[in-house]
């Protein structure tokens, strides 16, 4: 990261009260590893462990390098639709407090820390601060939510059929030329449905409805650490230890991804209060 951007993080953490100076400086390698492997790739999907302190730390790298040199480029997170008139307010502000707290006024962030299932935190919202101090500095960049209403779908094929719909809504809106970035849940991302995955996991993802445009999905793993995940009841979980590896690419018809990355550690992020 430049360095004014890494103070801007470093800003936007305390803001939000995360601490952020250790993962911060274990991301970068993994961007250099996204951008080499995703190429020109204007629609790159991170699948994601939910309730991270690295992950928005890495998205915030990737916005800062994508869009260097006045290339324009959208950020698509798993929010619902009707926090985009927030968000959009909020890189227009000035940043401080009344417009941080207008920010958090919906239901959405208004929920208990153990039942959230982790992509409400103060990491995500030092992401958006990281975002809007770059369009401060003059960056083409936007950020907005693909997913609806918990209450709007009756199946996880339904929300995946919708935001979708949404995302292709969004890109094929873009000038010519922008890159989006889509931050997503893991399974979200996938392609096609892993061989042995159990019948929960089997519908139709997300992505597998945007196989005809220029997608490239990535999955963000850790060689180590945990997240946050509701298995009845919300709460920390742990990855399965691995050794260091490389990115791993796949190319075959049916692949899930088209390539792994491994970041060293994941750590749960400070999850909102209500």
């Amino acid at each position: 990261m430049k360095r004014w951007l890494w103070m801007a993080v470093m800003v936007a953490s305390m803001m939000y009260g995360t601490v952020c100076a250790a993962p911060a400086m274990r991301v970068e390698d993994t961007a250099t590893q996204i951008m080499t492997f995703a190429g020109d790739h204007r629609l790159v999907m991170l699948g994601e462990y939910h309730g991270t302190a690295e992950t928005p730390l890495l998205v915030a790298d990737l916005m800062e390098r994508y869009s260097r040199d006045d290339a324009p480029v959208r950020l698509g997170v798993e929010l619902p639709m009707s926090e985009n008139a927030a968000l959009a307010r909020y890189l227009r502000s000035n940043g401080d407090a009344d417009a941080r707290a207008a920010l958090r006024t919906s239901p959405f962030w208004r929920v208990k820390d153990d039942q959230h299932d982790g992509r409400r935190s103060r990491d995500m919202l030092a992401l958006i601060e990281t975002l809007r101090v770059l369009r401060l500095q003059g960056r083409d960049i936007g950020v907005a939510g693909y997913d609806i209403e918990i209450s709007a779908y009756d199946s996880d094929v339904d929300r995946d059929a919708a935001m979708a719909t949404h995302l292709r809504q969004q890109f094929s809106a873009l000038p010519t030329g922008t890159r989006m970035l889509v931050l997503t849940g893991n399974v979200h991302a996938m392609r096609h449905p892993f061989a042995d995955a159990p019948p929960e996991m089997k519908h139709r993802t997300m992505a597998s409805y945007l196989l005809d445009l220029p997608l490239y999905s990535v999955r963000v793993e850790a060689l180590h650490g945990q997240f946050w995940g509701c298995m009845v009841p919300c709460r920390a979980l742990t990855l399965i230890e691995r050794p260091e590896q490389d990115p791993v690419a796949e190319t075959g018809v049916n692949r899930s991804y088209d390539v792994w990355v491994y970041l060293p550690e994941l750590s749960v992020g400070t999850l909102t209060d209500p």
